[in-house]
C-alpha cells in the first residue's frame, strides 16, 4: 500500500477514534449530543446506551485500520483497508438514512474512500 493511503487510512482511523470519544466519554454534553441531531437531555439519556454501543464499533474499526497499517505486509494492510470499507459502508448508510447528516457522513465516509482508491491505483 503506498504512503499516501496510508496516510488516508490514519486519518479514517483518527477520525473514528474521535467519534468513539464522543459517542462514549462525551456524550451527555450538550455540545456532544447535538452534533447528533438530539435535541435536549432527556432524549440524549434515552438515547445514551445506543450510542456508548456505537462508540465501541468506531473504536474497533479505528483499531482495525490503525492496527492493520502497523501489522504491516499483506496481511496487516487487507485488515485496514476492511476497516476503511467498513467506514466508508457506514457513511453511505448515513447520508442515505438522514440528508442532514451530510457532512458527518462526508467526514465519516471520505478519508477512507480515498484510501480505499488509492490502494487500489497503486
Amino acid at each position: 500500500m503506498n504512503t499516501i493511503a496510508q496516510i488516508f487510512v490514519v486519518l479514517a482511523g483518527v477520525f473514528h477514534l474521535a467519534v468513539f470519544a464522543m459517542e462514549s466519554l462525551l456524550f451527555m454534553k450538550p455540545s456532544t449530543y447535538k452534533r447528533f441531531l438530539i435535541p435536549n437531555e432527556a432524549e440524549a439519556t434515552i438515547s445514551k446506551p445506543w450510542a456508548f454501543n456505537q462508540g465501541f464499533y468506531n473504536l474497533f474499526l479505528a483499531l482495525g485500520a490503525i492496527g492493520g497499517l502497523i501489522a504491516g505486509g499483506d496481511k496487516g494492510h487487507a485488515i485496514a483497508l476492511f476497516a476503511c470499507a467498513c467506514m466508508a459502508g457506514a457513511g453511505i448508510v448515513l447520508i442515505a438514512s438522514d440528508r442532514r447528516m451530510g457532512r458527518s457522513a462526508v467526514l465519516q465516509a471520505g478519508p477512507p474512500i480515498i484510501a480505499l482508491v488509492l490502494a487500489a491505483v497503486a
